[in-house]
């Protein structure tokens, strides 16, 4: 069953590739987490200009910071704002506080400022602090009808974020169910964002999986990286990375409650490139690897297991580091960007990197040979291979039906072609053929009747 499930979906990635990874540069479903705890950052006119040379389409903010949402007008990026936890109580208590906070931090800005989700608070739910927790869908409701009073309720949708300690149970994804101790607060949120048509906020982050669990398999899973996978009874599906784990597990808690039509947003994923010394799995690699791999499984737009063909939003975390948040090193280390506007570590989001179709280059006349995938590969690593080289911005239209590659239709020979394609494209240096350790260059051509693969001498 999981390989029939991995083959198949091999065919939709590429029929989604072909309809609409290549339309635009900007790619809505990629966004990033501006947070401000920090004396460092940039002006925010030149954080906008620094977010107009990327593909990233959203931008998620914790509060409303005027000169931050002034500086974002007219950029078309979709703009997250949000009220703090403090500011919760005064909401839910009278709706004139929730009029005065859309007077104050929507109507000045929108719609030039593409302000498009506010989020009511941070992992509320699993704060601890009970009467917060009764008082989060009251400040939700009265927000909706100040947003309702000034004609914006559909324009702008209402929700908050959740942490994963939120389920009480995420093992196997299909067995994924909600805590029993948010019950009724929980079945007045879902109710709200059903009836709103407003997204469920979750926060997974594997790097505090593999914390808790650092053995090199684990890593591995969490890092999109070659794997045995874990295999889900309840499905019969063979899950490859921890993310799609995690995200499928709250897709089986809400369908569980019966609330199959609530769309998942992730407000927070990333991992951390710098820690204190007894700290697992900090590194620039690792990093590098999760949020890489993470926008190249987002593009594509293969989904998840339980929800295929689609990408779910993602914002990760985070656009800076925050250089004045308490605790352990890694929590001021998130950041893609330093505040001078370099790269901590390049993920492929400049416009000008990866994000345009490549066509294959001439032959320069050196025996560069074929990127071939190695023959003993999973279908599992096969699938990652396929994703990872569609996402690249190559042209994989000749592994799509009616494409001169695309017979015969199977996971092994289309990964092949892509992988291959991105070798030549990319370099023809040995490290371009690498995948994890997965492929090889081979002096045979491995082309066949009408189907051509670039390379050779």
């Amino acid at each position: 069953m999981a390989k029939q499930h991995l083959q198949n979906s091999s065919f939709f990635i590429l029929f989604i590739l072909s309809h609409s990874f290549y339309s635009s540069k900007s790619q809505s479903f990629i966004g990033v987490n501006y947070g401000q705890v920090a004396d460092n950052l940039p002006p925010p006119a030149t954080t906008a200009n620094l977010l107009r040379s990327t593909s990233i389409g959203k931008i998620r903010l914790y509060g409303a910071d005027p000169s931050i949402l002034k500086a974002l007008s007219n950029t078309g990026i979709s703009i997250t704002i949000g009220t703090s936890n403090g500011e919760i109580s005064s909401l839910a208590s009278d709706p004139t506080v929730a009029n005065q906070w859309i007077s104050s931090n929507v109507l000045p800005f929108y719609p030039s400022s593409n302000i498009a989700l506010i989020t009511v608070g941070n992992e509320v739910l699993t704060s601890g602090d009970r009467n917060l927790i009764s008082q989060i869908f009251p400040a939700m409701q009265n927000l909706q009808n100040a947003l309702a009073s000034v004609s914006l309720a559909g324009k702008i949708k209402i929700s908050t974020v959740h942490s994963m300690a939120v389920l009480k149970q995420s093992e196997p994804p299909s067995g994924g169910s909600f805590d029993s101790e948010f019950g009724d607060s929980m079945k007045q949120m879902l109710g709200f964002l059903q009836d709103t048509g407003s997204p469920f906020a979750i926060n997974p982050y594997p790097f505090f999986a593999y914390r808790g669990d650092p053995r090199p398999e684990t890593l591995a899973f969490c890092l999109f990286q070659k794997n045995a996978g874990r295999f889900d009874a309840g499905t019969k599906i063979t899950y490859t990375n921890m993310f799609d784990a995690q995200v499928d597990a709250i897709r089986s808690a809400l369908n569980a409650m019966g609330f199959k039509d609530v769309e998942i947003v992730v407000a927070e994923t990333g991992w951390p490139y710098k820690g204190d010394s007894n700290e697992v799995g900090v590194s620039v690699d690792n990093a590098k690897a999760y949020n890489s791999n993470l926008v190249s499984h987002l593009r594509s737009k293969v989904g998840t297991p339980l929800m295929p063909g689609k990408s779910v939003d993602t914002y990760l975390f985070a656009l800076y580091d925050e250089d004045l948040k308490p605790g352990p090193t890694s929590e001021r280390s998130f950041g893609l960007y330093k505040p001078d506007l370099t790269m901590t570590y390049d993920i492929g989001l400049s416009k000008n990197g990866d994000m345009s179709p490549a066509t294959p280059s001439p032959s320069t006349g050196k025996p560069t040979g074929w990127c071939m995938p190695k023959a003993d590969l999973s279908d599992s690593q096969l699938q990652v291979n396929l994703d990872y080289a569609c996402g690249q911005g190559i042209d994989c239209s000749q592994i799509q039906p009616g494409g001169t590659c695309f017979m015969p239709n199977t996971l092994k020979s289309h990964a092949a072609y892509a992988m291959n394609l991105l070798y030549q494209t990319a370099g023809q240096n040995p490290w371009n053929c690498d995948f994890s350790q997965t492929a090889s260059l081979t002096s045979s051509n491995p082309s066949y009747g009408p189907c051509t693969y670039p390379g050779g001498s």
